[in-house]
């Protein structure tokens, strides 16, 4: 099936902020009816990684801190940015390993998701892991990470009751219930 054709017309573009992490654009565009406007646009230098910890019990493992942007306490999967030099898999098992000591011996891809594709570029690379053996964490100074193992149970009914909103995780989650109900 063919894609329609893009309706932007962008005109110019110029950075007005960039830092380590992103890049924000201002581009002058002519939009979709013809009239002239402006669009923002956040580009991420990293790729976002997360992995999804299942143990042998069928218990996910989640890992809690505060979240600056939001300013809020957030239960999620482990997740990190994935700097070019590094591919996605090998991000996602650092990743579990500074923040919850773990190791997999098995890794899966199960989505990959366009995190605000109306604001910016940034893509998702979403694991599941297995085969869990137990090491140290080691986070970043940045991080003040609060490891957890939960059952299924209770990380659904978190997620239920609005206690987990973190969109990398949210899709984690929704893909390991439809493995389950499948019997997988």
């Amino acid at each position: 099936m063919s894609q329609p054709s893009n309706p932007w017309t962008t005109l110019s573009s110029r950075v007005v902020y960039e830092n380590p992490w992103i890049r924000v654009r201002e581009d002058q565009v002519l939009r979709p009816d013809g009239q002239p406007g402006i669009y923002g646009v956040v580009e991420f230098k990293n790729r976002a990684v997360g992995v999804l910890p299942v143990d042998d019990e069928g218990c996910i493992w989640l890992v809690g801190q505060h979240r600056y942007p939001v300013n809020s306490y957030s239960w999620e999967i482990p997740e990190g940015g994935s700097p070019q030099s590094e591919t996605p898999e090998e991000t996602a098992r650092r990743e579990l390993k500074e923040e919850t000591g773990l190791s997999a011996g098995a890794l899966e891809l199960i989505s990959t998701a366009h995190l605000s594709n109306s604001v910016c570029d940034e893509i998702a690379y979403i694991y599941r892991a297995t085969e869990l053996a137990h090491g140290q964490s080691m986070p970043e100074g940045t991080e003040k990470l609060h490891a957890k193992r939960t059952t299924w149970n209770e990380v659904w009914a978190m997620l239920q009751r609005g206690e987990i909103t973190d969109s990398i995780t949210v899709v984690a989650l929704l893909y390991e219930a439809v493995r389950r109900l499948q019997g997988n």
